[in-house]
């Protein structure tokens, strides 16, 4: 009983679960995901401009899909932009154990507030939230607003609409990657 409801689960996860392409999607869709992400945060989050003016680059994941029953992974494609210009590309992906249950979908923005925080993320081949740097998550509802005086940390991230049932809403053990869209 046990081995089939373990045999259940893996396939569950193997139609579920986002895996990474063989190839990235087109330069031109992320920078449109890219856009309309970063257009829906500064229209909902009071401050969420000017904070980003402050910024020395944000990356941003327009959609990252989570999906999990007990063991779960995610994965998302999103771009580094620099003074308003996409410079790079980037994945993101995880995995996770523990109580899960669902299938979410949602954006991610990280910014990096600092040059050196930026430098360090640039440099960095397979950049890992929480060994790589922390990333302090800005949880904001809709129609809230940002102290941009309160915010000291050198990277910060927002997650935006999630939606299903998943509950964690942490950064910790992504795995960010360069890649090259066709």
């Amino acid at each position: 009983m046990l081995r089939n409801l373990m045999w259940a689960v893996v396939a569950a996860l193997v139609i579920a679960t986002p895996l990474p392409r063989a190839q990235a999607a087109s330069a031109y869709d992320i920078d449109v995901g890219v856009d309309a992400t970063l257009d829906r945060f500064f229209h909902s989050v009071r401050g969420a401009r000017e904070l980003a003016h402050k910024s020395v680059g944000i990356l941003v994941f327009p959609s990252v899909v989570k999906a999990g029953f007990g063991v779960g992974g995610e994965y998302g494609e999103g771009a580094l932009r620099i003074r308003g210009r996409t410079v790079d590309y980037f994945n993101t992906v995880s995995a996770s154990i523990g109580f899960q249950l669902g299938v979410q979908e949602r954006s991610v923005i990280i910014m990096f507030m600092t040059p050196e925080a930026l430098d360090q993320f640039r440099r960095t081949k397979g950049w890992k939230v929480g060994a790589d740097a922390s990333v302090a998550v800005i949880t904001v509802g809709v129609g809230g607003s940002i102290d941009t005086n309160k915010i000291t940390s050198p990277v910060i991230g927002f997650v935006l609409d999630p939606k299903g049932l998943m509950y964690n809403l942490t950064l910790e053990g992504s795995k960010i990657s360069r890649i090259h869209p066709r």
